[in-house]
């Protein structure tokens, strides 16, 4: 049997693809600006002729920046920082999410335990506190004082923790009966059925640790430890970070200011969108599915 549309639905439904093709739009123009200006001349660029398209197309500013050991040297920082932020955060998170799911008889610790972490999604010790502990600890110019004092991310706690409580204790019960122990549930069971919410806080996770670039302004006192995300944001505010030799100054017909910035920031923001494609099929069934269940 066949069902007529209304009018009115489909105002509604020409109506929202309109405004998530306008939102995309929005999102997807100032990157493809600053690639093709990255991918632009110096006089081009410097002359405001670059829209959305390069012009006079020229690969000089990503030699150039690749010649850098200030980028080269903050791009590895961030690298070393997103591998063992990764690990460190997920392994936490899993290993805090899993036992908080089980069912106590003493409702009264697992309220405690809840609100203690919900009480920290809040509010948090603020910032001079925070730097005097990471000061206190020898942290201070180190990779951990990128990562420990960001170790726990109590959103992503959460989302596994609700994952968690969702899935059939039927089979967790089988495998005890079995004589598997908590540790082979958690590694065998659990996290083969939760791919769709760990590949969400994972997504999250990646994100956070490359992009983030505050702890590292304040943290680090040498700008050869900056990680990238620092790096760029001293350069976008910076009036001249292109400072070249006197031996290099005929490059300046082919590169500028702009141009090496613009490629700067796009190699920054480059490893994610390779890897947003691969677990955006996860994203939206991990992030609804860790929300709403328990």
């Amino acid at each position: 049997m066949q069902h007529r549309v209304s009018l009115s639905r489909k105002v509604f439904v020409v109506g929202n693809y309109i405004f998530l093709v306008a939102l995309s739009l929005l999102c997807l123009l100032p990157l493809i600006q600053v690639l093709s200006i990255s991918f632009s001349s110096s006089a081009a660029a410097s002359a405001g002729l670059v829209k959305l398209l390069p012009v006079d197309i020229t690969f000089s500013s990503y030699k150039y920046i690749l010649q850098k050991q200030e980028f080269i040297s903050s791009f590895g920082i961030s690298f070393e920082r997103l591998v063992l932020g990764f690990v460190m955060n997920m392994g936490i998170s899993l290993l805090c999410a899993y036992p908080l799911s089980k069912e106590r008889k003493d409702l009264r610790l697992r309220s405690y335990y809840a609100w203690f972490f919900v009480f920290t999604l809040l509010f948090s010790g603020g910032l001079i506190p925070t730097y005097i502990v990471v000061s206190m600890t020898g942290l201070i110019d180190t990779i951990w004082a990128l990562i420990i004092p960001s170790a726990v991310s109590v959103f992503n706690v959460i989302l596994l923790l609700n994952f968690f409580r969702g899935l059939p204790k039927e089979i967790e019960e089988s495998a005890f009966m079995d004589g598997a122990g908590h540790w082979l549930v958690l590694w065998k069971m659990y996290v083969p059925m939760s791919l769709p919410v760990l590949a969400t806080v994972s997504l999250f996770t990646m994100v956070y640790h490359w992009n983030a670039w505050f702890d590292g302004l304040i943290y680090m006192n040498f700008p050869k430890n900056y990680p990238l995300s620092t790096y760029l944001q001293l350069l976008v505010i910076n009036s001249n970070p292109m400072k070249m030799d006197p031996k290099n100054l005929a490059g300046l017909i082919e590169i500028s200011e702009r141009t090496t910035r613009a490629a700067q920031i796009f190699m920054g923001a480059l490893p994610i969108l390779i890897v947003y494609p691969f677990l955006q099929k996860f994203f939206v069934k991990g992030i609804v599915l860790g929300s709403v269940k328990g």
